[in-house]
């Protein structure tokens, strides 16, 4: 008869197709059923971490729900960070793991439920009689309300005789937003009034408007209104229309293409929280500037928000565009009255910086021209962030995979690669890290050489040191040593791990991309780039960091 690993297992796989993670003696029993009983996709990871960040950025590339797997105790404590990361992000999946058997803690148990409860993750256990219906309750929760769940097999139950695996519903979708109030449509009005008055409109959007499918929509809207158009970091590539895209809100946003949202006197922001980085610490407008905003948040995110509409960023924004067109309202010719190509260009960069070292902008403008058209980016979080975000442009928000930003943690790169891989098998994955997070996360170097293969490239900005670190507290004087990492040969690693390594010291050596790809995909190794590069040059938005204290 099937046991309850079998019943979780069997369940798990009709609401999803892939899990990641590292097996265990916790979900031994689980990972054979489900190898042997079900089509679902196994994807070995080397640190349970990576479990998690890899269904996340699955989640972050496909929009369809993946699961994570661990055993307990130090397996499960392993994944908290990651874990804590996908709360933040709103990221749907479920984190399979083992717990203590019915019979209460063993000496080296820990509350797994607490310490799950302690970063937003809510807890499902199954027993002996409701296995499959708790697996589809948990993966319910997390498609309704958009967070990461854990479900967990006490271990005396994981080899249980259940019976018969029983049907069960396919999770619900999420619920539609409630009806507008009286309120709202008054606020649409006010919307409709103030964009048909504008003299200098601006939409911005963010991926929430790309997850609600709004695209398109905002791109008419703003042809319809003549706005200009800016996006979060996570909404790159949302409007339709280039020509008239001003790029990235904030610290990442070119100064020109910033001086021109500056100057915006109606700005509709969709689907974009509006955080103290696309606010540019609460600069990002001008004083007078009317802004409202568009979101499924319970109230406005931001103190200069001055109308808000809650609701689905896609419905909200063709509603305003049909109120817009029965009022017989004209466009702004602002769009057409500015050069948007020109300030939306980033410094070129000087090819070495003040200490001899290889210039970050440069590189990254060099390999802004060499990266594959296709490709998905992966970043994990530093200071080099501002380098992939200020100068590689991505086709769509789905294709910029940011696993660590909203916790604000770095390591979560490698272990990311994997997840956008199996999403995304027609894309070129280029992972973007620093050597600090690269060095946290090594082990799964191997993972992304392994899954991505010659769909893979690893750019790592090796300036010796913990970038923001040096950039926050250096500066202020605090102790240099404890910021700084010997240099590491990461290229040379690679080649251990079976990769192409290359070592970069001037923008001439990034010609390797160029032979890289024009081999094919089955002909090439995963491609890593061990960027010697200036830790001197300091990015945009980390001045803004810390200038703002």
């Amino acid at each position: 008869m099937p046991s309850v690993s079998a019943h979780v297992a069997t369940t798990l796989s009709r609401c999803l197709d892939t899990v990641f993670g590292v097996m265990g003696n916790g979900n031994a029993y689980f990972l054979d059923a489900l190898e042997r009983d079900t089509a679902a996709r196994f994807v070995a990871v080397r640190h349970e971490a990576a479990g998690v960040a890899a269904a996340d950025a699955y989640f972050r590339a496909s929009g369809r729900i993946a699961a994570a797997t661990a055993t307990y105790g130090a397996g499960f404590t392993n994944t908290l960070t990651a874990l804590a990361e996908a709360v933040q992000a709103r990221t749907p999946l479920v984190l399979l793991v083992g717990d203590e058997p019915t019979s209460g803690p063993r000496p080296w148990g820990v509350d797994q439920i607490a310490l799950a409860d302690g970063v937003g993750a809510r807890t499902y256990t199954v027993g002996h009689q409701d296995a499959a219906a708790t697996v589809a309750i948990a993966v319910e929760h997390a498609h309704t309300y958009r967070v990461p769940v854990v479900l967990a097999i006490p271990y005396d139950l994981a080899t249980r005789d259940a019976g018969p695996v029983p049907a069960t519903a396919d999770p619900v979708p999420v619920p539609q937003m409630p009806a507008r109030t009286a309120f709202a449509d008054a606020v649409l009005d006010g919307i409709v009034e103030a964009l048909a008055d504008a003299r200098r409109p601006v939409l911005l959007g963010g991926r929430g408007a790309w997850l609600a499918g709004a695209g398109a929509t905002l791109g008419d809207l703003a042809e319809a209104t003549g706005a200009l158009t800016a996006t979060s970091a996570l909404g790159r590539g949302l409007f339709p229309d280039a020509r008239f895209d001003l790029g990235v809100a904030g610290g990442f946003g070119a100064p020109g293409a910033m001086a021109l949202v500056r100057e915006a006197d109606v700005a509709v922001v969709f689907g974009a929280a509006l955080n103290q980085f696309t606010m540019r610490f609460g600069e990002l407008f001008a004083p007078g500037a009317r802004v409202f905003q568009v979101d499924v948040a319970p109230t406005a995110t931001h103190p200069h928000v001055g109308g808000y509409v809650r609701g689905d960023a896609a419905e909200v924004a063709g509603e305003i565009l049909r109120r817009f067109r029965a009022r017989g309202a004209r466009p702004s010719d602002w769009r057409h009255s500015v050069d948007v190509a020109a300030v939306r260009q980033q410094e070129p960069g000087a090819g070495t910086g003040p200490d001899g070292r290889m210039d970050p902008r440069s590189a990254a403008q060099r390999l802004a021209e060499l990266l594959p058209e296709d490709r998905v980016i992966v970043s994990d979080g530093g200071h080099f962030l501002g380098w992939s975000n200020m100068y590689w442009p991505v086709a769509s928000p789905d294709r910029m995979i940011m696993v660590g930003t909203a916790y604000q943690s770095i390591g979560l790169g490698f272990p990311s690669v994997p997840g956008a891989a199996v999403a995304r098998p027609e894309s070129t994955i280029v992972l973007t890290t620093g050597d600090g997070g690269g060095l946290m996360a090594l082990a799964d170097l191997e993972t992304a050489v392994r899954v991505a293969g010659g769909r893979g490239i690893a750019v790592v900005w090796n300036d010796a040191q913990y970038g923001a670190e040096v950039n926050n507290y250096g500066v202020k004087g605090l102790a240099l040593d404890p910021m700084l990492i010997p240099e590491v040969n990461f290229a040379a690693v690679a080649r251990g791990f079976g990769a192409e390594g290359v070592v970069v010291r001037t923008v001439a050596d990034l010609d390797a991309v160029a032979e890289w790809t024009a081999r094919s995909a089955e002909e090439r190794p995963f491609l890593l780039l061990d960027l010697r590069v200036s830790g001197a040059v300091i990015a945009p938005f980390w001045q803004e960091i810390a200038h703002a204290g």
